[in-house]
């Protein structure tokens, strides 16, 4: 996907405990690819800012995505479209702050990022993707990379989220959202949702796919997205 030098720069955010890694097998021709690593939504979204290109596409994918749209919310001049890919628009549950609080003791009792994502494997990844060695060691290896101080961050991170939904009907630049048939974490009826706020977006459900659909399907993944940047 070669991109002209009068074009935005694409801007890829990966889920909590991914890397850059987790675009790789898209083969897009350079993005930018941040880690998150602020203890809180606004920081993200600030730091993200100061150090991103004045105009950029951005895509998402999990936390990335909700990083995405409170980048949306706070700066819609900055970003000229937007691809929301596996998310959650809602405020965090009770119970969902009670497990990433679990989480984050037991990484301060001396669990691993590694150790945090393995048990995760159920969700993240499609019963068919978790069948296939390199797309599991992938998946690990992302933790690897990510380690124990960045998940902290990114755990945190979490609980600091809000709810998106009233502002998704006035995003005014195209969006796409991408949705995994076999996604246990976010279903397709949330991202159905997540279409009808924001006006003009398009759906596109990957069949395929899990969670963590850019390791599983990529090839497909990346011909939506080539779609998307060139509509």
């Amino acid at each position: 996907m070669a991109r002209s030098e009068s074009e935005e720069p694409l801007v890829l955010l990966p889920g909590m405990n991914c890397s850059a890694s987790l675009w790789a097998g898209l083969n897009l021709d350079s993005p930018v690819t941040p880690l998150l690593t602020e203890p809180t939504l606004d920081d993200q979204v600030d730091r993200l800012l100061d150090e991103l290109p004045r105009r950029f596409a951005l895509a998402g994918l999990s936390l990335g995505a909700i990083v995405a749209m409170a980048l949306i919310r706070t700066a819609p001049d900055r970003v000229s479209r937007a691809c929301l890919l596996s998310t959650n628009p809602y405020a965090p549950t009770p119970a969902q702050r009670a497990d990433w609080s679990r989480q984050r003791s037991r990484l301060a009792d001396g669990s691993t990022a590694r150790e945090l994502q393995t048990e995760l494997l159920p969700v993240l990844l499609s019963p068919q993707a978790r069948a296939r060695t390199e797309v599991v060691q992938a998946t690990l290896a992302m933790a690897d990379e990510v380690g124990e101080q960045i998940l902290d961050a990114q755990l945190r991170l979490q609980a600091t989220r809000i709810d998106e939904r009233p502002e998704l009907g006035r995003i005014r630049c195209p969006v796409l959202v991408v949705a995994a048939r076999h996604d246990a974490l976010c279903s397709v009826d949330r991202h159905r949702e997540m279409q009808a706020l924001i006006d003009g977006a398009d759906l596109v459900v990957l069949e395929k796919a899990g969670h963590l659909s850019p390791l599983e399907v990529p090839h497909d993944l990346a011909q939506h997205l080539q779609g998307w940047q060139t509509a």
